[in-house]
C-alpha cells in the first residue's frame, strides 16, 4: 500500500494551478496554508519513516536470534545422529526445519522492508525539497506583493488628482518661502527705521544743550 495516497495534497502538484483558482483571491495566504499542510504531512511522513525502520531493526534483530538458534539445532541434530537416537533426531530435524523456513521468511521480509524503507526515504527527501521551493516560492512572492505595495503607494504620491502630490508640496514651499523673505524684508525696513529715529536723536542732543 502507498503511505503517500492518504495525503490530501499530492507534493508532485504544479504550483500554478492552484494559484490559478479564482476563488482564490490572495494567493501568498492560500501558499502560506499550503506550506503548513505540506510540512504536517511531512512530519507525519517522517514519523512513519521512523517507524518502518525500528521494524526493520526488529526483524534483523529476529533473524539474529533465528540464526543463533538454527546454528544450536543444527549442531545438536549431529550429536544425536551420531548418537543414533532416533527421539532425538526426529526432533532435532524438526527444530532445523522449522528454524531454516523461520530464517528464509525473515530474510525475504527484512530484504522487502529494505526496499521499502528506502523508498520511503527518497520520497520523504523529495517532499522535503518540494517544501523548501516553496519556501522559495513564497519569499518570491512576498517580495513581488512587496515592490507591487510601494509601486501603488508611489503612484499616488506621484499622480497629479492626489491632494499631497509633488506639485502641492512645492506650491506650499514658494509660499512659505515668500512668506519668509516678506517677514525677513519687512524686518530690514523697521531696523532700517530705527536707526534713523536713533541718528536723529543723537544729532538733536548738542542742540538742547546749546539752547539751555
Amino acid at each position: 500500500m502507498n503511505l503517500f495516497q492518504r495525503f490530501r495534497y499530492t507534493i508532485e502538484a504544479d504550483l500554478h494551478q492552484v494559484f490559478d483558482k479564482k476563488e482564490q483571491k490572495n494567493p501568498i495566504a492560500m501558499l502560506n496554508q499550503y506550506i503548513r499542510e505540506a510540512e504536517k504531512q511531512t512530519e507525519q511522513t517522517g514519523k512513519l519513516l521512523e517507524r518502518q525502520g525500528q521494524l526493520k531493526e526488529k526483524l534483523e534483530v529476529e533473524f539474529k536470534e533465528n540464526a543463533e538458534l538454527l546454528a544450536k539445532r543444527e549442531a545438536q541434530l549431529q550429536l544425536a545422529i551420531t548418537s543414533s537416537e532416533q527421539d532425538l533426531i526426529e526432533f532435532a530435524t524438526d527444530e532445523v526445519a522449522a528454524y531454516t523456513a523461520r530464517k528464509n521468511t525473515l530474510q525475504s521480509s527484512i530484504e522487502s522492508s529494505t526496499r521499502e524503507y528506502f523508498e520511503l526515504e527518497r520520497k520523504f527527501e523529495t517532499m522535503k525539497h518540494k517544501i523548501k521551493d516553496m519556501k522559495v516560492r513564497q519569499l518570491q512572492l512576498m517580495g513581488k506583493e512587496n515592490v507591487t505595495r510601494a509601486h501603488h503607494q508611489m503612484d499616488g504620491m506621484l499622480a497629479k488628482n492626489n491632494k499631497t502630490n509633488f506639485e502641492d508640496l512645492e506650491s506650499y514651499i514658494d509660499k512659505l518661502a515668500f512668506q519668509i523673505d516678506k517677514d525677513h524684508e519687512v524686518t530690514t525696513f523697521e531696523a532700517r527705521l530705527a536707526a534713523l529715529e536713533k541718528n536723529a536723536t543723537d544729532d538733536s542732543s548738542p542742540l538742547l544743550i546749546e539752547n539751555k
